[in-house]
């Protein structure tokens, strides 16, 4: 017999040659991060294998959910992939499809993210499962997550039920060596038989689905109490003084902790691979063996829950284990040290890492908060909108856009399309109460396609009165390039439709829309401005602004053809002086000076001092030179041209364009004055825009 191929793979690579192997015909999935490897990589089984495989990114979960779920109606086996917090976009048909079942294997992979790090919650899907009532696998590594596939398939089709794969970020973005096992060539055709009272049930026999759904779970149990390869112990004992019951990472964590601290050999590991339902058979026959028990699993206490007596249990009901983030190694080796020691149980010194950190603070990195990518026009767009409407209030959505909260230009960020239904209740709320005050929603392109449809429906029909803002860059960014509706593009490379936003926009009955280039601010200010004014306007009503410039990251060669190599000047032309700012005080031959003849006190520079300097007085205006940083903003915006500042043509250290625009290639230099960062500059000239002491040049 010919050797298997091995191959490292990363997590969600595993978990993709598990579905292949186990012979999917169907798979749907939506991207976000922890699971958007998985359908790139059964994209790449495929084309490698041959194989007649249905694959396609869903506009947004419950879709992908509802496609692969009636694939499964037809008798082919199908998946569905998302992550943790893409579940709850997909719990209706989760909730109902438990109940009504399934004919071929149906398997839904949920990737979680405990910390978090890419996610509005660290919820437990484990939960959602028990929820639902539908069996959940949990995976300690990218192996074990591929080898639960084929038994999750095979489980769903005995008995006609959803099944649920579980990975936490640690095994989805995990490096393990993979033996490749052969692949189930599924043949099978579809077949969809008519079958009314189980396929659209009315609530009476709800009734009697929700009785065989129990007894399914009953079944089920005690098939997985047998189920060795799933659920086993480790050093089993017939007296232990303290034994482990864990799941998922938790077991990954607790082998390596044991081995650091000598005790490998000396303490039983029950390891669960089935939180749901729960084999209580060989639960209850471990924990009378052991005088202690420590449970380590991630995120909630699902197993700690469902364990009868907990007379002898230490884990999260107790505070024993945080109740909130990852369950990070350096924790779990304190937490069982301690417990060892009160047990009287022997164990080796660990290593302490204060060194390492005293180390690390040595080096004296600097911290620098997630931002933007260099040449992002969604940089330009956020700063137009700001530099547009100071004050107004910001809703935005999921995405990469949200770090725009860097620039002042994010408010709220609540869940996928949220952006518009928070505008929306925000503008009733003020319109309730006779109060004008600007609000500017912020979408992507990707999370409009997902669900920013029905807000928008909602809004219209209602009559809100907000600016809609979506910043289409032709990609879904933050997950991994994937392609939008727009793009025409397929997930595995074929040609599709292509879906216009502003077909989408008008559809939803929207009159006032206009398509913007974000890479001229001044343009896109103008256009924020008369958009808004739109929506005040008696035969007004929502208007809508498509910001649309293609991502710098996925297509650079937009940059390439015509690159803007600027510099930032430091030495001033010999005739002028640059002001010199000593204690924080302004030089005060260099503050704004106000034409009062022809000022008309409209306000628009106490509104646009990003530094809050200028105040209004019965005389006058009054600059504070204690917060006056001479970047001339109040100037170059001033509609009346009734304030005199000199321009410089050269850096001042003002801080404007690191503050406002916040472009990572702009760095402070030693004297305070910016510098350009020539590793990860990309040409693209938008500072030039932004410095108001016209500072920042193009050069040849």
């Amino acid at each position: 017999m010919a050797e298997q191929e091995k191959k490292v793979l990363l997590g969600n690579e595993a978990i993709a040659r598990g579905l292949v192997e186990a012979g999917c015909q169907f798979f749907a999935a939506y991207p976000g991060t922890p699971s958007s490897e998985i359908l790139p990589a059964v994209v790449q089984f495929k084309k490698e294998n041959h194989l007649d495989i249905y694959i396609e990114w869903s506009t947004n979960e419950k879709v992908a959910f509802e496609n692969a779920l009636a694939a499964s109606y037809t008798g082919k086996r199908a998946a569905v992939a998302m992550k943790q917090v893409g579940l709850n976009v997909a719990t209706d048909p989760l909730m109902s499809a438990a109940y009504i079942g399934t004919i071929g294997g149906f398997v839904i992979i949920s990737c979680d993210d405990p910390g978090p790090y890419s996610s509005q919650t660290e919820q437990d899907t484990r939960f959602m499962a028990m929820f639902a009532k539908v069996p959940v696998f949990d995976p300690a590594n990218p192996k074990e997550a591929q080898q639960m596939l084929p038994i999750a398939f095979n489980l769903s089709e005995k008995f006609e039920i959803p099944v649920i794969l579980r990975p936490v970020l640690r095994v989805s973005h995990a490096q393990q060596t993979i033996r490749f096992n052969p692949i189930q060539k599924m043949e099978r055709k579809a077949s969809f038989s008519h079958n009314p009272q189980r396929w659209s049930a009315t609530p009476r026999y709800r009734f009697t689905l929700h009785q065989q759904l129990n007894q399914k779970l009953k079944a089920i149990a005690g098939e997985l109490n047998s189920m060795t390869s799933l659920n086993f112990i480790e050093n089993d004992q017939d007296k232990a003084p303290l034994g482990i019951i864990t799941s998922g990472i938790g077991y990954a964590i607790a082998k390596d902790v044991l081995l650091e601290l000598g005790i490998q050999e000396n303490i039983p590991i029950l390891k669960i691979g089935t939180p749901f339902p729960f084999p209580n058979e060989i639960v209850d026959g471990f924990i009378q063996k052991c005088d202690h028990l420590l449970i380590l699993e991630e995120t909630e206490p699902v197993i700690e829950l469902q364990i009868r007596d907990k007379s002898k249990i230490d884990g999260r009901l107790n505070g024993m284990i945080p109740n909130e983030g990852e369950m990070l190694p350096e924790v779990i080796t304190q937490v069982i040290s301690n417990l060892c020691k009160k047990l009287s149980i022997p164990v080796r010194g660990f290593p302490s890492t204060e060194p390492f950190e005293k180390m690390v603070a040595g080096l004296g990195l600097p911290i620098r908060r997630p931002t933007l990518c260099s040449g992002c026009a969604h940089r330009a767009s956020f700063f137009a909108i700001k530099k547009a409407f100071p004050h107004a209030i910001f809703p935005s959505d999921i995405g990469c856009y949200t770090l725009g909260m860097n620039m002042e230009s994010v408010d709220t960020c609540h869940d996928m399309g949220a952006a518009i239904t928070i505008a929306s209740g925000l503008y009733q709320s003020y319109h309730q109460d006779a109060v004008d005050i600007p609000i500017i929603a912020t979408i992507g392109d990707s999370t409009f396609y997902h669900s920013g449809t029905q807000g928008l429906l909602n809004a219209v029909y209602n009559g809100a009165r907000f600016l809609l803002v979506i910043l289409d860059n032709s990609i879904t960014a933050m997950t991994g390039m994937q392609p939008t509706p727009e793009s025409g593009i397929t997930a595995d490379g074929h040609p599709g439709k292509s879906l216009s936003i502003e077909a989408l926009v008008k559809g939803c009955g929207v009159d006032y829309i206009q398509i913007v280039n974000p890479y001229d601010i001044h343009q896109m200010i103008r256009e924020t401005r008369k958009a808004y004014s739109y929506t005040k306007q008696l035969e007004g009503g929502m208007a809508v602004l498509i910001a649309r410039y293609p991502c710098i990251t996925h297509q650079k060669e937009h940059l390439k053809v015509n690159p803007i190599k600027v510099e930032i000047r430091h030495i001033p032309p010999p005739e002028k002086g640059l002001p010199q700012v000593k204690s924080g005080e302004m030089d005060k031959s260099h503050l704004p000076l106000f034409q009062d003849e022809s000022c008309v006190q409209c306000d628009t520079c106490m509104i646009q001092c990003p530094e809050e300097a200028i105040s209004k007085t019965e005389s006058g205006y009054v600059i504070n030179d204690k917060k006056c940083t001479g970047c001339r903003v109040c100037a170059q915006e001033c509609p009346a041209s009734a304030i005199d500042m000199p321009v410089f043509g050269a850096c001042i250290a003002c801080g404007f364009c690191l503050k406002r625009f916040e472009c990572p290639s702009l760095i402070r230099g030693k004297d305070g004055r910016v510098e350009i960062d020539r590793l990860t500059c990309v040409n693209c000239g938008l500072c030039i825009q932004v410095c108001s002491q016209k500072a920042i040049v193009q050069v040849s």
